[in-house]
């Protein structure tokens, strides 16, 4: 019986008395402890929950208030319990046979008829490692289909190519984080940690103790910036140019590392003949700010022996953030800075399993390990674990955007999605939501009905972080075990097991007969193997004994790799590359009737788009709806008060925010969070422009024009008060 004030689900879920898990929100990954009790007020008894931080060596014990709170999503009522089907335009429960048997006669349908390539798979960044791993072997083995991508391409993509090409692997850091209080200076380019990986902070907080000098950039004064001995507060777009003219300042006042760069680069001599060409006076004009404060910066990092550049969405969600990120690792490389201690290069991961996620299969373009699909000896060596012929695998397909503009087309009719919500999270999500409305079959696996899943045909529930078992790989490239701790609510499954029982209706059982969460990854172990992420070192028992194994780890006997670039870097001749770079504008430019730049972000209490934090009574309370922050003679200008709704739109289309008028942005630039959807979605007026290398879209820069609600009129000219 159900205990009075207990909610059904609560009661359904056994919770036990103590729970050791991990956070599921941000790279950091927390471990954590959940503990329950009952307490009686009034009468009414029912289950409290406490969580608290537990023993890491990344957060070393630490919560922020996602984590504390982090449990009470997975109590909501709104939990999924039971797949449902829509019938008479309804989304009705149905039985797992019947939802089950729908989709693999749909999948079935389609594959006779248009062929694989006419189904879509779309996955997310906070699954864990052996369900990225099996999407894209489900993508590729049960389906056939070469479209497969997720939603971390939203992420850490332009960081990813970029430390690709010139480092020759990507690892989101290349040193630990217990280097931090090592350094001497820091640079934090487009990144809010204070907001995003809260528990985190100390370890600056320390180096500031131990005399660092941190840089912070950002077209907001946010509370990292708070921390900082210089806020270079650039024009959103322009963080190349930035570290270009940086640059230069280092190598004309000699702050270079000239035996660094003759042992261990390459194409110095060109970077630097290309430098010639700098004009810091314009540089400085283009970002704008003052060419002074460039040069304190270059000095800041220039002139110390120890010093760590991290890079984060700021500058890297931008249609040239993949040579912005390798303009900023020319800093590094200039002045030896990486492969040793208090050194090195670090792209701070957005979700809980960004690095993970792309490293094993989902990317349209990778297998697991990161290897290449296109290269002749990868597929080979893939295919041979998977038991298939490397014929038979797929090609590379396109982006997740442009995997969106596909179902616009229809040449995607059927889209599976996997813990993503591409309705709201995709830039120009007005087309985004067109496309779905026209598939034959959207299927969506998912705790709760978010936006996607209520346009929906098929909607599968799955478990929650605290009832499903798996690895998940964190900032730093250090894998952790998380295990289920309560069984699953109601019918939901493991999304990894949901897979393995479609695959099994599609005749495809005989390649994902897995017994449990361990066996896929030691699957998982053997496929990378050999590969840049080399997890094959790594075992469920060992990561239960030493709490975090980093990788690359090629054997069982050996420690994980903690510092990367000791000695050489992954490129043929062991040498990183320095990157000709050319500074260029912010963007999309403004004009009369598009005058201001939309950027968007993060903000404390909420995570990604929102299904989960905005489902968490305490984190609601703190940000319950979506809001623009505008500077105070910007909206003095627009005819804006404090608080009062405003539509903001580009040339993509509207959404409509509360005002919140701050002195700490720009008067160039609005900002708007990203964790609300429909009305509220900053998305809706994004920038769907890709960056040519790594197809990240131009999120942080759309020219927009902002007006009041309470006017029934539109400025003409604000500037000469002239008014329709």
């Amino acid at each position: 019986m159900c205990q009075s004030g207990e909610s059904k689900l609560e009661a359904a879920l056994h919770v036990p008395a103590v729970i050791d898990t991990q956070c599921p929100f941000c790279s950091v990954q927390c471990k954590m402890t959940v503990s329950t009790d009952t307490e009686t007020l009034a009468g009414v008894t029912r289950t409290v929950y406490r969580a608290e931080g537990k023993p890491n060596a990344a957060s070393q014990g630490r919560m922020c208030v996602k984590g504390m709170n982090a449990y009470q999503h997975t109590i909501h009522a709104e939990r999924l319990l039971r797949p449902l089907m829509r019938k008479a335009g309804k989304l009705v429960p149905v039985t797992w046979e019947e939802a089950l048997d729908a989709v693999v006669s749909s999948f079935s349908s389609t594959l006779s008829a248009q062929g694989p390539d006419a189904i879509g798979i779309y996955g997310g960044g906070s699954l864990s490692n052996e369900t990225a791993y099996l999407l894209g072997k489900f993508a590729r083995v049960a389906v056939g289909t070469r479209y497969i991508d997720y939603n971390g391409r939203f992420c850490m993509s332009a960081a990813a190519s970029a430390g690709s090409k010139v480092l020759g692997v990507d690892r989101g850091l290349t040193c630990r984080l217990a280097d931090i209080p090592l350094a001497q200076c820091i640079v934090l380019a487009g990144t809010n940690i204070a907001e995003c990986q809260p528990t985190l902070m100390p370890y600056f907080h320390q180096a500031k103790e131990n005399g660092a000098y941190i840089i912070v950039i950002d077209p907001r004064s946010t509370p990292t910036a708070a921390t900082a001995d210089l806020h270079v507060q650039i024009r959103p777009g322009t963080d190349a140019t930035l570290a270009n003219a940086m640059l230069k300042v280092i190598v004309d006042e000699g702050l270079v590392n000239e035996e660094f760069i003759h042992k261990r680069t390459n194409g110095y001599e060109q970077l630097k003949h290309h430098l010639n060409s700098v004009d810091l006076n314009e540089s400085a004009a283009l970002c704008g700010i003052e060419p002074e404060v460039i040069r304190q910066a270059a000095r800041a990092f220039g002139g110390v022996k120890t010093g760590i550049v991290f890079t984060a969405r700021g500058v890297e969600q931008h249609t040239d953030g993949h040579m912005a990120v390798r303009a900023f690792l020319n800093l590094v490389l200039a002045t030896g800075k990486i492969g040793r201690e208090g050194c090195g290069y670090g792209a701070i991961t957005g979700q809980g399993n960004g690095q993970g996620g792309r490293e094993h299969g989902q990317k349209a373009d990778q297998l697991p390990g990161y290897r290449s699909i296109e290269n002749e000896a990868d597929r080979a060596y893939v295919a041979s674990v998977w038991g298939v012929e490397p014929d038979s695998l797929p090609g590379k397909g396109v982006s997740a955007y442009e995997m969106m503009e596909l179902v616009h087309q229809r040449e995607i009719e059927t889209l599976f999605v996997m813990g993503s919500n591409p309705v709201v999270s995709n830039p120009n999500a007005r087309l985004v939501e067109e496309g779905l409305k026209r598939l034959k079959l959207l299927v969506v696996a998912d705790m709760f009905l978010t936006e996607t899943a209520q346009m929906a045909d098929i909607v599968l529930p799955v478990t929650s972080y605290l009832e499903n078992t798996g690895t998940m790989t964190n900032l730093e490239g250090r894998v952790l075990l998380r295990e289920a701790a309560r069984p699953a609510p109601g019918e939901a499954r493991d999304d990894w097991r949901i897979l393995c029982q479609i695959a099994a209706r599609l005749d495809k059982g005989s390649y994902f007969s897995y017994k449990d969460a361990e066996h896929i990854f030691e699957e998982l172990r053997l496929a990378s193997r050999g590969g840049s992420a080399d997890y094959y070192g790594i075992t469920y028992s060992r990561l239960r004994r030493e709490e975090g194994v980093y990788w690359p780890c090629p054997s069982p006997d050996e420690a994980g790799m903690d510092t990367m670039f000791r000695e050489s870097f992954a490129l043929s001749d062991q040498k990183a590359i320095f990157t000709v770079v050319e500074s260029r504008e912010a963007g999309e430019q403004t004009s009369e009737e598009y005058p201001l730049i939309l950027t968007n972000g993060r903000v404390l209490a909420h995570y990604l788009t929102g299904e989960q934090t905005r489902r968490s009574p305490s984190l609601t309370a703190r940000e319950i709806e979506n809001f623009v922050e505008i500077h105070p003679r910007t909206a003095q200008r627009w005819y804006i008060r404090d608080g009062e709704w405003v539509e903001i739109t580009s040339q993509r289309g509207c959404f409509t925010v509360r005002s919140r008028i701050k002195p700490n942005i720009r008067e160039d630039t609005l900002f708007v969070p990203m964790h609300w959807g429909g009305v509220q979605n900053v998305n809706r007026a994004t920038r769907a422009d890709l960056d040519p290398f790594c197809r990240m879209p131009g999120f942080k820069t759309a020219a927009v024009s902002i007006r009041p609600l309470h006017l029934a009129v539109v400025p003409i000219s604000a500037d000469r008060g002239e008014w329709l």
